[in-house]
C-alpha cells in the first residue's frame, strides 16, 4: 500500500511541476493577468479540472512561481555581501553572481521583472515578501561589518535595499544582454560594479 501510495505522489508532484514549467513557458510571452488555466492544462496534457488538485486559481500558481524563483536565493544574496572580503571583493562576487543566474534562469528572471508591477496583487505581494526578507538577509550581513558600527537599524534596512534594488537592476540588464556580444555583457557587468562601488563609498561616509 505504502509503495502505492508513494507511485501516486510522485505522480502528483510530477505533474504539479509540469504545470509550472508549462505556465512558465507560455509566460515567455504573456502577464499572468491575460493567462487562462485552460492554456496550462493543454500544454501538459491534461483536463482542466486537474489543475485545481495542485492550486487554487492562476493567481495560486504564480505565487508559486514567485518561490520557486526567488525562494532559493537567500543564500546566495547572503553570500554577496558576508563580510569575510573586501568590499570590492563583495561586489565582484555579486556581480558574477547575478550574471550566473541569469543565464541560467532566464524564464523566472523575466516572470519576476514583469509580474513585479503586473496586475496581480497576490503575486505582486508575494515578490515584495520576498523583497523584503532578501533585504532583512543583506541587513543582518552588514550588521557584522565593522563598518556599520554606529549604524541604526533603521539605516541600515536602507542601506540593504538600495544592494537588492540595485541587484535586481542588475539582473535586468543581464537578461536584456542574452543575446549581445561578449564585449557587450562585459560593459555591463562594468556598470553593475561601479554603482554598487558608489553604494559602498556613500556607506562609509554616511556617518560623517
Amino acid at each position: 500500500m505504502s509503495h502505492t501510495l508513494g507511485i501516486r505522489q510522485a505522480q502528483k508532484q510530477k505533474t504539479r511541476q509540469a504545470l509550472l514549467d508549462a505556465a512558465l513557458g507560455l509566460l515567455e510571452e504573456q502577464s499572468l493577468s491575460s493567462l487562462g488555466l485552460r492554456e496550462v492544462t493543454r500544454a501538459v496534457g491534461v483536463a482542466p479540472t486537474a489543475f485545481y488538485r495542485h492550486f487554487r486559481s492562476t493567481a495560486d500558481l504564480g505565487v508559486t512561481l514567485v518561490e520557486e524563483a526567488l525562494g532559493s536565493l537567500h543564500p546566495m544574496i547572503r553570500t554577496t555581501v558576508h563580510p569575510s572580503d573586501t568590499s570590492d571583493e563583495r561586489i565582484a562576487r555579486a556581480v558574477e553572481l547575478i550574471a550566473r543566474h541569469v543565464a541560467a534562469n532566464p524564464a523566472h528572471i523575466r516572470f519576476i521583472a514583469r509580474e513585479r508591477h503586473g496586475g496581480v496583487q497576490p503575486v505582486r505581494a508575494a515578490i515584495q515578501d520576498q523583497l523584503a526578507r532578501f533585504a532583512e538577509d543583506v541587513k543582518a550581513e552588514l550588521a557584522m561589518d565593522p563598518v556599520s558600527a554606529g549604524w541604526h537599524d533603521d539605516d541600515l534596512l536602507m542601506l540593504a535595499h538600495l544592494y537588492v534594488d540595485q541587484m535586481l537592476m542588475t539582473a535586468s540588464l543581464f537578461l536584456d544582454a542574452l543575446e549581445a556580444t561578449e564585449e557587450e555583457r562585459e560593459r555591463i557587468a562594468q556598470i553593475a560594479t561601479n554603482r554598487m562601488r558608489l553604494i559602498s563609498i556613500g556607506r562609509r561616509h554616511w556617518l560623517d
